[in-house]
């Protein structure tokens, strides 16, 4: 039986990421994987001392039931959206394939 998923990808500012993952599990997520990463928009690049700093970012992969994606979104807009101080952007990518992860019949045994 093939079950369908769907890669959340939420990019927010650093220190967001718990909010990003209770916001998911709310609606039924399992967990997430977390990358430190920073930020590149022009805008936000302040110089210090002849130094150019870039935002930190924290970006946040959540592997879900395709059922449950756009519940997912929407809370995540309201939780860490760009009018939230987490200044959250998240989107969707459909997955094709995936292992390691149980099936229903699973685990019933």
């Amino acid at each position: 039986m093939n079950f369908a998923y769907e890669l959340i990808l939420c990019i927010v500012n650093a220190g967001f990421s718990d909010v990003v993952m209770e916001a998911a599990r709310a609606c039924g997520a399992g967990g997430g994987t977390v990358i430190h990463a920073r930020g590149t928009a022009n805008k936000e690049a302040e110089t210090f001392f002849k130094i150019t700093i870039q935002p930190e970012k924290e970006a946040v992969m959540i592997l879900v039931p395709s059922s449950i994606k756009d519940d997912v979104l929407h809370a995540l807009y309201q939780k860490v959206g760009l009018q939230t101080p987490g200044q959250g952007i998240a989107l969707a990518l459909p997955v094709d394939g995936v292992v390691g992860l149980p099936t229903k019949t699973e685990k019933t045994q």
